[in-house]
């Protein structure tokens, strides 16, 4: 028994607590964000002398206070694909355990947030709203000349992250140590089914695009 508790480590964590410290630690990265880096832009200077600020702080509460329903749909649709993976392959894991996992991996994302805030506010000199929404750190975006990309490029290149792979890979990682099965089949559940619908997904997008 304490050689089960001991291999699955903070998969053993309480669901609740962790899912509202990641949705605190969001709201932090968020709040600093808009405050030091995005409101420090010219745009908003325009905006701010002119009295039109009063719709961007609305847009700006609204995202602050939706943080936990957007996670609450991704983690849901993330973990049911990943969960009829497992089924797909014979793994005994609960709903319950897969959410867990997707909520877990999911921390991974508040590295480039934090990164992104550190690259404005401490190397990137002149910068403007463009040039925020157009970055993320270690992703393909960054390989190309953003002033001449086609729009509809954007996501999908900033989608297609260092990031992103290891989230691939904490996936596996999870379901893995919750299964206590073979890493091998663990890597053919996530690539096969969360792994594959969101390269079908960029795809799309790319496509649908206008």
């Amino acid at each position: 028994m304490n050689q089960e508790v001991k291999d699955k480590g903070i998969y053993d964590t309480n669901t609740w607590a962790f899912f509202l410290m990641l949705c605190l630690a969001t709201l932090t990265l968020l709040v600093v964000k808009k405050t030091f880096v995005e409101n420090e832009t010219t745009a908003f200077e325009i905006l701010d002398q002119r009295g039109e600020m009063g719709m961007f702080h609305a847009i700006n509460a609204l995202q602050y206070l939706t943080i936990p329903v957007v996670y609450l749909f991704k983690f849901t649709i993330i973990s049911f694909t990943i969960w009829m993976g497992c089924f797909m392959f014979g793994y005994r894991i609960t709903y319950a355990q897969t959410w867990k996992v997707v909520m877990i991996s999911e921390a991974i994302f508040l590295i480039p947030e934090f990164l992104k805030i550190c690259w404005f506010l401490f190397v990137f000199g002149d910068y403007n709203i463009f040039d925020i929404r157009a970055f993320y750190p270690f992703s393909l975006i960054n390989l190309f000349d953003t002033e001449t990309l086609a729009a509809k490029a954007f996501y999908p290149l900033k989608a297609l992250n260092i990031f992103e792979v290891a989230y691939w890979f904490i996936l596996v990682y999870g379901i893995h140590t919750v299964a206590q099965k073979k890493k091998n089949i663990a890597y053919a559940i996530v690539f096969s089914s969360y792994v594959l619908f969101f390269l079908l997904w960029l795809g799309f997008y790319v496509l649908i695009y206008k």
